[in-house]
């Protein structure tokens, strides 16, 4: 049974987590050798300890076992929630207010700004979805709408001022995946054809400078320096990472923990940060910011390394975008990197490169031949598990909103970690 134990349980999270410290000191893959990482992730029903006595996503889950919550004062199982529908309300909002926000006057950079905001589509949109529940999760309630029905129902100050971190994540996220799309000489995201392919590289590379600046000035109107702060840091780590994934040594490549430090940088970072703003925003201690820090961090990596096995194992149809296409791009990433525990030898094949297709193959033959893909889900699994711990360990609340928007949160580390697509 899930227990919202609160804050009195931090201090021993402390001791039994990373929780409450910073990412690369305290992550169990980068205080030792990649063998102790595949070691740790090798157990496939990992236990959180901290605020709770057991949570575990087991690797059954994988298979369609959905995880059952109940409530604090009941035996009665919880019935199930989408997280997205949830926040549906707020999602059409925030989709039209993007699409005005994202306006050029130069009408060929407008149309490339909005290539990814127009209807159809803008994607799972699961990064405002998460940040959205967990502003309710932190007891920022959604006023209730005026009799006559305005849209303006919403816009107390303080959810206003949570939405526009949404929008703001959003925007940064949007411009990451058009400077990526360049610099992978991608055709193809989200199904249809990719700004640099339809537009050319220079709109594309222009209209993501368009999103970020339009990114800065929502994030300006806050007038909050330290959400100014992680915000910018995020922005920043998006360039290390993709600086990281482009400059690797022979030896970086194949490492693990950088892997991990990288994939924080390009992935983690966003929604970890993001999900802290929302806490601060919101006058949470700053021992709350962390849990919610926490979780955007570990929901980020489960979510990575999860997108990292579809790449081996999804469609092109599924997918959006081309399967195949980070070990093609000579991209190294968990799974290979631990079927290189497995068969040493295929280290020789990855020093080589990919740009002949017969190593491309060789490498999905040891890969086949590993538990590669397997230990990569188990990592994802762990993720989500200290994911869902932190949101467990968030002060009690019996407003019935706060528990379900909790519960959404704890249900999207599943879905995370069972997705397809």
């Amino acid at each position: 049974m899930l227990i919202y134990r609160g804050l009195s349980r931090i201090s021993r999270i402390s001791k039994k987590t990373s929780f409450g410290r910073r990412w690369l000191p305290s992550h169990p893959l980068l205080s030792g050798a990649s063998h102790s990482a595949a070691a740790a992730a090798a157990d496939s029903s990992v236990k959180v300890l901290g605020c709770r006595e057991a949570y575990s996503w087991s690797l059954p889950a994988l298979h369609g076992i959905r995880h059952q919550i109940h409530h604090q004062s009941s035996s009665v199982i919880e019935e199930q929630l989408d997280p997205f529908s949830l926040v549906a309300d707020e999602l059409s909002i925030l989709a039209k207010r993007l699409r005005s926000m994202v306006v050029a006057e130069v009408p060929k950079l407008a149309s490339a700004a909005e290539y990814f905001f127009k209807m159809g589509v803008e994607g799972k949109r699961f990064r405002p979805t998460v940040l959205l529940l967990m502003a309710t999760a932190l007891n920022v309630r959604v006023p209730e709408p005026l009799h006559d029905g305005v849209e303006d129902a919403l816009a107390t100050e303080l959810r206003t001022r949570q939405q526009c971190i949404a929008e703001i994540t959003e925007m940064i996220h949007v411009a990451s995946l058009l400077h990526d799309d360049v610099l992978d000489d991608a055709d193809t995201r989200r199904g249809i054809g990719s700004l640099n392919f339809v537009m050319g590289n220079k709109l594309a590379v222009l209209a993501g400078d368009f999103l970020l600046s339009r990114a800065c000035v929502a994030l300006a109107s806050l007038k909050n320096t330290e959400v100014v702060t992680l915000l910018a840091t995020v922005v920043e780590h998006l360039v290390t990472g993709e600086t990281m994934q482009m400059t690797t040594s022979s030896d970086q490549r194949c490492s693990m923990d950088y892997y991990m430090q990288k994939t924080y940088y390009k992935t983690a970072s966003l929604i970890s940060n993001s999900c802290k703003a929302i806490a601060l925003l919101a006058g949470q201690t700053a021992e709350v910011a962390i849990l919610a820090f926490d979780y955007g961090k570990n929901l980020g990596l489960a979510y990575q390394l999860i997108d990292d096995v579809l790449d081996f194992t999804g469609t092109s149809a599924s997918l959006g975008k081309g399967s195949l296409s980070d070990i093609q791009h000579g991209i190294i990433t968990a799974p290979i990197l631990f079927a290189m525990e497995e068969f040493p030898q295929l280290r020789t094949v990855v020093e080589q490169g990919f740009e002949d297709s017969s190593n491309v193959d060789i490498a999905l033959e040891y890969l086949g031949k590993s538990r590669g893909i397997q230990k990569t889900r188990e990592l994802a699994v762990k993720h989500a598990n200290l994911a869902a711990a932190a949101i467990d360990c968030l002060p009690e609340n019996n407003d019935e909103d706060v528990r379900k928007s909790r519960r959404a949160l704890l249900d999207l580390t599943h879905r995370v970690i069972t997705r397809n697509k």
